[in-house]
């Protein structure tokens, strides 16, 4: 008897072709259902519809067709127990060899805008994970393929063994068809949690991804990396353009998510510019035009700058171009880049450029592993509103200070704790990252801005528990600080802007960074 194959796929990418190499070269029966029984027809492939197979028709607008026992009779039937063989016998049965499903297009549907509820519902495949899974349970007997890029190995294997497919590939095969569903499942749960948002992150809380490539290592050349993206349809960084440059590494990408976070802080309409080393902004500035901001963002720390990444928040132009091809950056990313600017850049042909137009997009959730599990966060994207900062001095701000302040603390939240951050004309001057103390911070940042704090106001990602760095930030001419507040020395640092004459500001937010 000859071999028998269930081809059900949305996607029809390969299909025809495989089916061909069945039935011509290797004497597959094939069982086809809905719109992939019509495409091999329509192909001169000999098909053997599922509802003629079954003996019942398609029914409910076709939400029920490959729910029956003889279809998962043949997949979930253990080919050498009799007690399953007598089952099938008595049943008119046939054992499946190969089953080639892939599921209705889910995610490409909820991301077209407007769609609606019920148009997502109608996306939600049954039968097709059904298949799958019964398939890769069974995979000792029977081969389960769930992308059209597993066609050609498969036809490559089944011709190498003579029809006896090896027990690791089907075992392999499964294994992805069960990765296949779990994300399929995952992209439906998201989506549901996003249309029931609340506080609460729920008691359970899965991610699946599917390679994007291998990474020549991660942070260091003796730990193996790969990247990932969530769901099929590419999103975020895997849906970038890359113009030109070198392949990106572990460490490019994670520097490249920090720098759109930081870049997103600032409205498109305003030219705005960051550069970081090791996630940590050493620059950040706003300018008149683009090319103004980068050169401001990198002259705030020129030195760190050597090797950075920069991000853009407006499309690179000729003069902002030519500005970047003066020292060595290793990934520069903007939403867009005109063609004089991507001449200008070929100068420069190892430095990667990337184009994300939605620079916007990124998780709702950071998340981050532990021993035994991981942790789950809402991101730190709440949008500062000066209205609801709270003036604790005797000295007001005046309203350039407030727009400095405002500058300074959507930047600082960006530094890794204790985070101090020195700015005076929308542009940073000094940056105190990651200390173990944070008057140990405090002088970095000043130190690091020199005679430029002069006028200049600090933030602070966390209050101040004592008074000391109010004093130090007062020495250095600093004109304002804001700070979440919090502590219960707050009067204590009160008192002490008070006294040297400076202004002092509790935001009420407190934006560690771990």
């Amino acid at each position: 008897m000859s071999r028998l194959a269930l081809l059900s796929v949305s996607d029809k990418t390969g299909i025809v072709e495989l089916a061909q190499s069945l039935v011509e070269k290797f004497q597959f029966e094939i069982i086809s259902s809905g719109g992939t029984a019509k495409t091999l027809q329509d192909a001169g492939i000999t098909v053997t519809k599922v509802s003629d197979y079954t003996g019942s028709p398609e029914i409910l607008g076709g939400r029920v067709k490959t729910l029956h026992p003889r279809i998962h009779g043949g997949i979930l039937a253990r080919q050498d127990l009799p007690e399953d063989q007598a089952d099938l016998e008595a049943n008119n049965i046939r054992p499946l060899n190969l089953v080639v499903v892939n599921l209705y297009p889910f995610e490409q549907t909820i991301v077209q805008p407007n769609v609606t509820l019920a148009e997502a519902i109608e996306k939600i495949d049954i039968g097709g994970p059904t298949l799958i899974r019964a398939a890769a349970k069974n995979y000792k007997y029977l081969t389960v393929l769930c992308s059209p890029d597993q066609y050609d190995k498969y036809l490559a294997e089944y011709e190498q063994s003579n029809g006896e497919m090896s027990l690791a590939f089907r075992q392999q095969m499964a294994g992805n068809a069960f990765a296949h569903t779990n994300s399929y499942d995952r992209a439906i749960s998201a989506y549901f949690a996003n249309l029931n948002q609340s506080e609460d992150l729920g008691d359970t809380y899965s991610i699946a991804g599917n390679k994007v490539q291998s990474l020549r290592y991660g942070e260091n050349p003796h730990q193996p990396a790969a990247w990932y993206q969530t769901g099929s349809v590419a999103s975020g960084w895997a849906a970038a353009t890359k113009l030109q440059g070198k392949e990106l590494s572990y460490n490019n990408l994670v520097d490249l998510e920090a720098a759109r976070r930081i870049i997103t802080e600032f409205d498109p309409s305003e030219p705005a510019a960051a550069v970081l080393k090791h996630t940590n902004p050493c620059g950040a500035a706003i300018g008149s035009t683009l090319v103004e901001a980068y050169e401001k963002a990198f002259n705030a720390d020129n030195v760190s700058a050597f090797g950075g990444i920069v991000a853009l928040n407006q499309p690179i132009d000729a003069a902002t171009a030519q500005a970047l091809t003066k020292t060595f950056l290793e990934c520069v990313v903007a939403p867009g880049c005109d063609e004089k600017a991507q001449e200008i850049l070929k100068a420069k042909s190892k430095l990667r450029i990337l184009l994300l137009p939605d620079l916007a997009t990124g998780q709702k959730e950071t998340i981050k592993a532990i021993a035994g599990g991981f942790l789950v966060q809402a991101s730190d994207d709440k949008v500062e509103n000066p209205e609801n900062w709270q003036i604790v001095t005797e000295k007001q701000p005046s309203p350039e200070q407030i727009a400095e302040m405002l500058f300074a603390q959507k930047l600082v939240k960006h530094v890794k704790s204790n985070a101090i951050l020195v700015s005076r004309d929308r542009t940073t001057l000094g940056i105190g990252a990651g200390q173990m103390n944070r008057v140990g911070s405090v002088k970095i940042a000043l130190e690091q801005a020199g005679e430029k704090a002069q006028g200049g106001v600090l933030a602070s990602d966390g209050f101040f528990p004592f008074d000391d760095s109010v004093r130090t930030a007062a020495t250095a001419g600093i004109s304002a600080i804001i700070q979440p507040g919090g502590s219960i020395r707050d009067q204590d640092s009160i008192n002490a802007a008070n006294e040297l004459g400076i202004v002092m500001v509790l935001s009420g937010t407190r934006h560690f960074l771990h």
